[in-house]
């Protein structure tokens, strides 16, 4: 009987990788429910959390922006749906920009015992993210109903401006895990680029206020499409689309998903014996 024959092709790993991504698609899902599984089994606070921050946040920026300042909503749009329509892509771009830098530290006694495509770890932090999105997602609708506003035929292209958002989490959040690994303080800067992020986005008023030569240049900010994107789903024709500016958020999205794909694999070697 022929003894099974063993080949070792240096190299293979690496000619192999994205075809190793689907090979490994079920440690993907496994990956993903456990961790929302993580989030929210026997926590209260895990789904309450999903809600009340997004809530509470549209509470404080409706108070600040429209009742104090008085900032313009769009259209005949009540305040309180143009913050929240603001602050639920930046909530899930946020949420998953965290948990992808910190998903290779998370997970570092599985990366040094057994060999897989190390991108699989941040993308599926993402999918979290989404889960919570989701959640608020039914928030969202309860505003709706509460104030009789019905969303036009736009509302259809939702789901396009969520992928955009998670994309643009994914690209910043593969090159901040790449660097985790190596400089541990990193994750103590998250935090305060995301608070920092959320005040120059945005979210508390309408991009319309920006005045018309600097939108362009405001759109270098990825989320400004994103967000202004969302408003034009739900709030239809009151909350035009500035499509030069998303076409340019657009770029800085793929732009960033491109540094931060190639910036991760040129450290992947390195994350066994780093982390």
């Amino acid at each position: 009987m022929n003894e099974p024959l063993l080949i070792l092709e240096p190299g293979r790993a690496e000619k192999n990788y994205w075809a190793d991504l689907w090979r490994y698609r079920e440690l993907f899902l496994i990956l993903a429910w456990r961790d929302i599984a993580v989030r929210y089994k026997q926590t209260i606070i895990g789904v309450a959390w999903a809600v009340l921050r997004p809530l509470l946040t549209m509470v404080v920026f409706t108070v600040i922006f429209g009742s104090l300042a008085k900032l313009p909503s769009d259209g005949d749009a009540p305040y309180t749906l143009l913050v929240f329509a603001g602050m639920l892509p930046w909530s899930l771009f946020a949420t998953a920009l965290g948990d992808a830098s910190n998903s290779l530290i998370n997970n570092a006694n599985l990366i040094t015992k057994v060999y897989f495509p190390r991108i699989i770890m941040p993308a599926a932090a993402v999918i979290s993210a989404f889960v919570d999105f989701l959640i608020s997602f039914i928030i969202l609708l309860g505003l709706l109903v509460w104030y009789k506003f019905v969303p036009s035929w736009q509302i259809l292209w939702l789901p396009l401006f969520v992928l955009v958002a998670l994309l643009a989490s994914l690209g910043p959040g593969l090159w901040i895990t790449a660097l985790n690994v190596k400089y541990r303080d990193f994750r103590y800067i998250i935090p305060f680029l995301v608070q920092f992020g959320l005040y120059v986005s945005p979210v508390g008023f309408s991009s319309q206020v920006v005045p018309e030569n600097w939108r362009l240049l405001y759109s270098l900010n990825p989320m400004v499409g994103v967000i202004d994107g969302f408003r034009w789903c739900v709030l239809g024709g009151g909350s035009p689309l500035y499509w030069p500016g998303f076409i340019l958020s657009l770029g800085v999205v793929t732009g960033f998903l491109y540094l931060g794909i190639g910036s991760f694999r040129k450290a992947e070697k390195s994350f066994a014996d780093l982390i």
